[in-house]
This record gives C-alpha cells, structure tokens and sequence, in this order.
C-alpha cells in the first residue's frame, strides 16, 4: 500500500483513516505471519482478532516489500477488512465489527456555559445556585501584607 490514494483503499475516507492511523500508532501486534508465509490459520487468527478488536496490527516477519503489499491485499479480501495503514513490515488493517454494541452518542453535560443549568421537564433551562466549595472567611485582623521588594533581574 504506497499510500492513501491506492486501489485498496475502497470505503475508508481520509479523515477516518487518520482517525484510525492515530488509533493503530499506540497498538502492539497481536498476529504475526512467520517464514510459512500467509497460511489459513494466519488468515483464521486475523479475522479472529479483527472480531475482538476491529483494528489491529499484524507483523510480517519475512518477504519483500511487493510480497507484503500482496499479503495486505488477501487479508483484506479474505477477511472483508480495509486497509489502513502499511508501515515497513507491519500492516494496519479494520473492520467494523457490527455485533459490537455501539457507544452511545455523548450527552451534553448539564453545566451550560456561565454557570450550572439543568433542563426542567418543559425543556426550558434553570439556573442554580453555584455551589461554593470554600467558606467566606474574613481576612486576619493583623497589618497588611508587605510586598517583596522588586528585584533588577
């Protein structure tokens, strides 16, 4: 895979990509392809690990760089993953895995901006009262402060 622009890459737009490059930057491999080449249980072991994790790394020991490309081509197609990424002898690949339950979308926090509000059952916001962490304390009834003299540095 030279690059964004190669056939491979089918369904992935360029931003999930980098979305998912920046993902893939702190995983460790968890299949490698050994002197035997790209075998069923390889293929086997990757779509289960593509099961498990959706994006994974996959290290390729020997072959030379077209070997590879050739490898990351059948990977992809036998496992009906997109290619992400092909660094040097380790492959970037995902698939959705759409039995994995989604995350819900985020909700909005119920501090608005400018101070605490909660939605009241009619939709309109309320305001609160802010709530202090700190007693109000009045100051020591000693001399004021000194300031440090200023210094010529």
């Amino acid at each position: 895979m030279g690059g964004d622009n190669s056939p491979m890459a089918t369904s992935l737009t360029p931003s999930r990509r980098h979305e998912l490059r920046a993902q893939a930057h702190k995983l460790n491999p968890v299949v490698l392809i050994g002197d035997k080449g790209l075998t069923d249980e390889v293929i086997a072991e990757i779509d289960r690990a593509l099961k498990a994790h959706e994006l994974i790394k996959v290290r390729a020991a020997g072959g030379e760089r077209e070997q590879r490309e050739a490898w990351m081509r059948a990977i992809c197609e036998r496992t009906a993953a997109e290619p992400v990424q092909q660094i040097g002898k380790v492959l970037v690949v995902w698939r959705e895995n759409p039995e994995k339950e989604k995350a819900p979308p985020p909700r909005p926090s119920p501090k608005g901006e400018g101070g605490h509000r909660l939605p009241k059952e009619d939709g309109s916001v309320r305001r609160t009262e802010r709530r202090r962490f700190r007693t109000a304390s009045r100051p020591p009834e000693s001399a004021p402060r000194r300031r440090r003299p200023r210094s010529s540095r």
